[in-house]
């Protein structure tokens, strides 16, 4: 009988009216969200959305979070982008499989492949199905959700027309307006997530990084956006001094996962605690992924990843030409790191354990006696199909 206790709570509609982004006639379309307020924690709710009258989803079910820190696993995923609806589904369908008791699911950007193509972004939403209707989201913003429209030039490029109407996000007040709902943080269960715009403003967002970098109540710490710090692709390394300063942070501040994507390849690595001087010690501090979980795929720049070397950074897994997917489990003072490709194989994995009092780090890894994907192991495909 629960259906006679559920309270109605009207939506707000959105409508938007993608003829002004794109060069061609299209009918509006419309956009609905609600806030649930006063929930409790650690509990389980029901949900359905309809007309109000005759048309009614189903039913679905979610848990909020405990109030205070407890074990939970979350899944994270790099790049869709490309064919999502055709082979970026089997992908989020087997991180279901694989952890069916996540709590959340985290996207590191370019989760489709042109910004304002409502197309695109039903076939996200299908692909994934009931699945984005009952965890959490943590969608983050990458390049190809950035599009030029109107008078804009290429280097001028304007967020999507779309994300806001679709992702419901926390605004953080304390930020510029074209930074709202891209940029927020949210503590769960004891760890906290940040997650910041690397595509856009992003000298405005270091002080504000810090700050919540500096924020008690959470004994570990993830920072998340698209572009990556340690890139594999000379061509695509982004040096710019406020990044640096996001690097800094991560260091001061004992950040424990930094978690990107846009690269098109799998690579893990990790970098040491750093002296008063800056100078690279030998124990573990921060561990950095880059990973895609679609089939736009490519190849990792050996030569220039050594170039890191000088920093203390260390790459300790690489794989091309894969598709991939990431669960993250938090219990206590232990953190454990599994990757896997799109069909559930182990690829990688690490286990870290961490001192609350100390803030010190052991990194155990746990690398699968497999071979490294490669371009030249596996399987050879036109790009071009893509």
């Amino acid at each position: 009988g629960f259906p006679k206790m559920a309270k109605r709570i009207e939506a707000q509609t959105e409508r938007v009216d993608l003829s002004a982004v794109l060069a061609s006639a299209r009918e509006p379309v419309r956009y609905h969200s609600v806030i649930f307020e006063d929930l409790q924690p650690e509990t389980l709710y029901a949900y359905r959305v309809g007309d109000g009258a005759d048309r009614w989803s189903e039913w679905i079910q979610f848990r909020t979070a405990a109030a205070e820190a407890k074990p939970f696993k979350f899944i994270y995923f790099g790049d869709a982008q490309n064919d999502v609806m055709s082979r970026w589904a089997r992908v989020i369908r087997m991180a279901h499989q694989t952890a069916p008791d996540a709590a959340f699911a985290l996207h590191a950007g370019d989760l489709i492949n042109r910004a304002n193509a409502d197309e695109e972004w039903a076939g996200w939403f299908k692909a994934g199905g009931y699945l984005h209707a009952q965890w959490t989201g943590f969608p983050v913003i990458g390049n190809h959700e950035y599009a030029p429209t109107g008078g804009a030039t290429k280097s001028q490029k304007v967020m999507s027309a779309l994300w806001r109407p679709q992702f419901t996000l926390p605004v953080e007040d304390a930020l510029p307006e074209t930074l709202h709902e891209t940029v927020y943080s949210v503590d769960y269960q004891g760890v906290r997530v940040i997650a910041l715009n690397s595509c856009a403003d992003v000298a405005a967002q270091s002080d504000w990084l810090e700050a919540e970098l500096s924020k008690p109540g959470c004994d570990w710490k993830i920072v998340t956006f698209h572009h990556p710090i340690y890139s594999p692709g000379a061509r695509r390394n982004y040096e710019d001094a406020d990044r640096q300063r996001w690097k800094r942070l991560f260091a001061e501040h004992n950040v424990d996962f930094v978690l990107q994507g846009h690269d098109h390849s799998y690579v893990r690595g990790q970098t040491p605690v750093l002296d008063e001087h800056g100078t690279p010690g030998r124990k573990f501090q921060t561990f950095y992924v880059t990973s895609v979980s679609g089939p736009k795929q490519y190849k990792v720049d050996e030569q220039h990843m050594k170039t890191y070397g000088a920093e203390g950074y260390a790459t300790i897994r690489r794989g091309m030409n894969t598709q991939f997917f990431q669960v993250l489990e938090f219990d206590g003072e232990q953190a454990v790191y599994n990757a896997y490709t799109a069909t559930g194989e182990l690829y990688d994995s690490a286990v870290i354990k961490k001192s609350f009092r100390t803030g010190k780090k052991k990194i155990s890894q746990r690398v699968p006696e497999t071979d490294e994907r490669t371009y030249d192991n596996t399987i050879e495909y036109s790009k071009n199909d893509l």
